[in-house]
């Protein structure tokens, strides 16, 4: 709809001046200009287990074409008595005198003041909004942040479904919680809500390029899904900001912001989503030119890369895959490192099972139940277990670290991982009494028959135990 301005009378037209607000072809001013960009600070994203810092300055253009924003052609209106629906008459000469002089100043800070006296002056007025917009974006221009919040913030108050009053206050919003502000957290998600329902029903303004609309209502979405996705982020939703991020980067996929905190969300889900190493790395590319920047990214991708493929084998390529393409592939995959279960059938597989050491044979057995291969790599280790004592015949030796002891048991440690960490891995049952136990803590060498185990927590069982008598070194001849 365009927006007409008219000088009137209260008893009809005398003469009036009819405002276009577009192009003015006999004007000496310019034509109207694009927000100023807004700067946010330096971004902060928390993560479960690691800060990153995304150092560099974040620009956004944010393209608000207010309907009093710019200059207009004038046409000369006479004898009409009812204007049309979509004109915005200002009856007092002193009154219109006064708005065309504020909008018609250049100089940003003093539109904003020449601005805001109008609606103070005139707080009833027709262009009350509009005033408020053209302070908004004067503010916007002079990098005046805390003014420009409040020019918002007022304008919502008198329509609170403002887009371009929503996209401010939603932008600003998200910058002070990428500090830390937890209240601006939830105001961000709140007013990208409001953002997003007013955005559905936003038509393009007359006189506004088809081109040039399609623009904004994309920095629009971007900015309203990208706060979404944040406060969603902080929240753990993780599914939940993904989409709001995978939107945002359809407006926006050169966006390091999304584009970065998109792959912190789905590398955080349990399990994590293999398209974040992906994003990550695209990350690390739209970060180049700022070193700190990549450095945070590259150690917060490489460690998840790592913990899920098991090495960083792939990963150079990655990155330079990304460099040329906005999204991931249709058949992006990353193979993910084999499972404990995995490795435990594979070692039997490849080796001889009685020349696996005892921890290794404490691995493939805690395993048993994990899969019908488990269960059988589990079968042919306790087999070469049985068949070093002959099947009871014989008894094995060991040397263990005492966790705890009594007359009749014992409870030891056998691999060095357990000893370590005072975690018994044996449960050895005597012969007989013993009128002097070991003391925990000692290393003493056991004798006994393992006839099974216990799966979780892992022990193995050994009947017919007794502590061995320490070897008596033989003298040296003189």
């Amino acid at each position: 709809m365009r927006l007409h301005l008219r000088l009137a009378e209260d008893c009809g037209v005398k003469c009036g001046l009819l405002m276009h607000f577009g192009v003015c072809p006999g004007s000496t001013y310019s034509k109207r200009k694009p927000f100023a960009m807004l700067r946010a600070n330096p971004e902060m994203t928390r993560m479960r287990h690691t800060w990153v810092k995304l150092l560099p300055s974040l620009f956004l253009v944010l393209v608000c074409f207010a309907p009093s924003l710019g200059l207009f052609s004038s046409t000369q209106l006479f004898g009409q008595q009812n204007p049309p629906a979509s004109q915005k008459v200002i009856k007092d000469p002193g009154e219109y005198n006064a708005y065309i002089a504020a909008l018609n100043t250049t100089e940003p800070a003093q539109k904003a003041a020449a601005m805001e006296a109008f609606v103070s002056q005139y707080p009833g007025s027709v262009v009350k909004i509009d005033a408020l917009e053209q302070a908004m974006a004067a503010y916007q221009q002079a990098a005046n942040v805390a003014k420009l919040t409040s020019a918002a913030n007022r304008i919502l108050e008198l329509d609170p479904g403002n887009v371009r009053a929503l996209a401010i206050v939603t932008f600003l919003n998200r910058s002070l919680a990428s500090q830390g502000d937890a209240k601006a957290v939830a105001n961000a998600g709140a007013n990208s809500e409001k953002g997003l329902k007013a955005l559905s029903g936003w038509q393009k303004p007359e006189g506004v390029s088809d081109a040039d609309f399609d623009k904004l209502r994309k920095q629009m979405t971007a900015i309203f899904h990208g706060a979404a996705g944040f406060a969603a982020l902080q929240a753990k939703d993780y599914p939940a900001a993904r989409d709001h991020y995978m939107k945002s980067i359809e407006n926006d996929p050169n966006n390091l912001q999304d584009v970065y905190q998109l792959a912190v969300a789905e590398l955080e889900m349990k399990p994590p989503d293999p398209n974040g190493f992906w994003y990550v790395a695209k990350a690390f590319q739209l970060a180049q030119g700022n070193a700190a920047a990549q450095k945070s990214i590259a150690d917060y991708g490489k460690a998840k890369y790592r913990r899920y493929h098991g090495g960083e084998d792939g990963w150079d390529q990655l990155v330079v895959a990304t460099a040329t393409q906005p999204v991931p592939p249709a058949d992006f995959a990353i193979k993910p490192a084999p499972t404990p279960a995995e490795i435990a059938v594979k070692a039997v597989q490849e080796n001889a099972p009685g020349d696996l050491s005892f921890s290794d044979y404490e691995f493939v057995l805690s395993l048993r139940d994990a899969s019908p291969a488990n269960k059988d790599a589990a079968d042919k280790v306790m087999q070469a277990i049985l068949d070093k004592e002959k099947q009871g015949a014989a008894k094995l030796r060991m040397s263990v670290k005492v966790i705890s002891a009594t007359q009749g048991t014992v409870q030891a440690a056998i691999t060095d991982e357990n000893q370590q960490a005072n975690k018994a891995d044996l449960q050895v049952t005597m012969t007989k009494p013993m009128l002097h136990p070991p003391t925990a803590g000692a290393t003493v060498d056991v004798i006994g028959v393992i006839t099974e185990y216990v799966p979780s927590p892992f022990t193995f069982i050994m009947k017919d135990g007794e502590i061995a008598k320490p070897t008596m070194a033989t003298p040296a001849k003189p």
